[in-house]
């Protein structure tokens, strides 16, 4: 029997740990729009994607979505995920790509990681001649971030480089000296990072 083409989904926010009361919503999906959610989840591994298709159920983005099993065989499965990005370790580092970065701090279960995003540390300070994305580029153009993986949640390449404290604390006060007021004051909280990880979208 061939797969459906349009699938029944219903879907309600997740309330970790409490019964939601939240209102439920039904929606139909085409099969390539949830092969392209499942993917987004669990990354292009066919018999996780297969597993799911027929469990009925997969939390995204703080939602939980469920519909009736879908049966695929691996070979199915194989083929609505073959268009997929793979991760291209040859894919060169281009600081321009950059839309987003991954602040690492802390390790083991101290570990902490901050989002910074182009859009918003690219303003500057009232007559400020730079804006701390400025900062964030011109450090990684010294450097030489390794290629991480292909990201399906967000559909972007990562790039990652650790960093050893005192350049770390460096990068930090330059940061928060270049930040407008209201930023610098969001950021109160970082800590020098152990590590960055920069994402390019495909």
């Amino acid at each position: 029997m061939p797969l459906p083409q349009q699938i029944p989904v219903r879907y309600a926010e997740e309330d970790a740990g409490y019964v939601s009361v939240r209102p439920v919503v039904n929606q139909t999906f085409r099969l390539n729009e949830l092969t392209d959610m499942v993917v987004s989840v669990v990354g292009k591994d066919p018999e996780r994607v297969q597993q799911i298709f027929r469990t009925g159920a997969v939390i995204y983005n703080g939602y939980h979505y469920w519909w009736d099993p879908v049966s695929a065989d691996l070979a199915e499965v194989q083929g609505l995920i073959q268009a997929f990005p793979d991760d291209d370790a040859s894919r060169v580092f281009d600081p321009a790509g950059v839309t987003t970065i991954l602040w690492e701090s802390g390790g083991g279960t101290q570990r902490h990681t901050a989002e910074i995003v182009r859009e918003e540390a690219s303003g500057k300070k009232l007559f400020g001649k730079t804006s701390p994305w400025l900062v964030l580029t011109a450090f990684v153009a010294n450097a030489a971030p390794r290629y991480e993986k292909y990201s399906y949640s967000r559909r972007a390449d990562q790039f990652r480089l650790t960093l050893p404290l005192d350049q770390a604390q460096a990068l930090l006060q330059a940061m928060l000296e270049a930040a407008p007021n209201a930023l610098r004051h969001r950021w109160s909280t970082l800590r020098p990072p152990s590590a960055l990880t920069f994402v390019c979208p495909r």
